[in-house]
């Protein structure tokens, strides 16, 4: 066991703990804003239809029902403008964070191959090269890479943690670059539908991608947009030449969605009115946070979209955690995602109003 959790870095959240004691002391509470996970309810329409499939004795397959297929296949036309999706273009996966780490494995990379991801990053993309024993790198341009032996590019846009969003020119010229040299191209678009300054577009869309899913794959979750993170419900869209071996690949380990979470996605996708209401709770939750740091000191930059405000003082990151520490507020520090974060600190936007609230008045 210790021949791979050696070639892993140390679990980086363990360095929070004294921050979150500190601030976990403040006389009125904690407020967590490090962790992006949600606190909201589950909206009641999702909850129904996991229970009416609660009753589910039998093994799900990987691949999903066909209901599940059709209401992947139909959000992704509706909601990406995709075209021509059918159900060899869609694959459910047991939320999204499962995939990152485990696809160079499922890809059967390994050493001598090497896998691209933004300079500041979501650390489960190095993981997941690391646990594939292949090689990692970093990137600001993605197509100034060297492609020799470069086989998975990873794309996050929106971005975690900084909230950047590719515009559809980027996008289309990264896609390009990459087919040009025969690279898999990967994006994760877990944040697509949680756009404010920004509209964001996925690498499916038409314009992008020219009509043609070859060598293109598009992750999302429902984890943000829907409050499902309880439920681990993620899946792919893209390329069926890439999609069809991951699942007979999939079906032999047994990475199957739950029969009653594969219900609450098929309700989930097929109601947009309670990922209205749920941007709405971020839209006030955001503007009230940027305005008080803002007014605290801070530069706030990029955050156009996503459940975060990338946010710094000019100073080390860590020295930022205690600061916002000893004021009863937990964040993220900017160097989890890569040493290019070392003076920024993740704000995250998933709290109650009234820890909001609280946050705001002691900032």
């Amino acid at each position: 066991m210790s021949a791979v959790s050696d070639r892993l870095p140390a679990f980086p959240w363990d360095k929070l703990t004294p921050y979150k004691a500190t601030a976990a002391a403040h006389p009125d509470g904690i407020v967590d804003l490090s962790v992006g996970t949600p606190v909201d309810p589950v909206p009641e329409l999702i909850q129904k239809a996991l229970v009416a499939a609660a009753d589910s004795p039998g093994y799900p397959t990987v691949w999903g029902t066909p209901e599940l297929r059709d209401a992947i296949t139909g959000w992704a036309e509706r909601r990406l403008g995709a075209r021509e999706v059918t159900h060899r273009h869609v694959l459910p996966i047991v939320g999204s964070k499962e995939l990152v780490a485990w696809l160079p494995t499922q890809l059967g990379l390994g050493p001598g191959d090497r896998v691209a991801y933004p300079r500041l990053a979501y650390p489960t993309y190095e993981v997941g090269a690391r646990l594939a024993r292949a090689g990692h790198e970093a990137y600001d341009d993605p197509t100034e890479l060297d492609p020799e032996g470069l086989k998975l590019l990873w794309l996050n846009s929106p971005s975690n943690p900084t909230g950047k969003v590719l515009s559809q020119e980027e996008l289309t010229r990264i896609v390009a670059w990459a087919r040009s040299h025969g690279i898999l191209l990967f994006s994760d678009e877990c944040y697509l539908e949680l756009g404010w300054e920004a509209d964001p577009v996925s690498v499916l869309h038409p314009d992008v991608n020219g009509g043609s899913y070859d060598g293109i794959v598009a992750v999302h979750s429902l984890s943000k947009r829907s409050n499902l993170a309880g439920y681990r419900a993620a899946f792919l869209a893209g390329d069926p030449a890439v999609l069809g071996p991951l699942l007979e690949i999939r079906k032999h380990g047994g990475m199957m969605t739950s029969a009653p979470t594969q219900a609450a996605v098929i309700a989930a996708l097929g109601d947009d009115d309670h990922v209205r209401v749920q941007r709405e709770r971020y839209v006030s939750r955001r503007e009230l946070l940027r305005e008080a740091l803002v007014t605290h000191g801070f530069r706030i930059e990029h955050s156009e979209a996503g459940l975060y405000l990338w946010a710094t003082r000019g100073e080390s990151c860590w020295d930022t955690v205690d600061h916002l520490a000893k004021r009863g507020i937990l964040v993220a520090p900017g160097d989890f995602y890569g040493p290019a974060g070392a003076e920024f600190v993740r704000v995250a936007l998933t709290a109650t109003d009234e820890r909001v609230a609280a946050a705001v008045q002691r900032l």
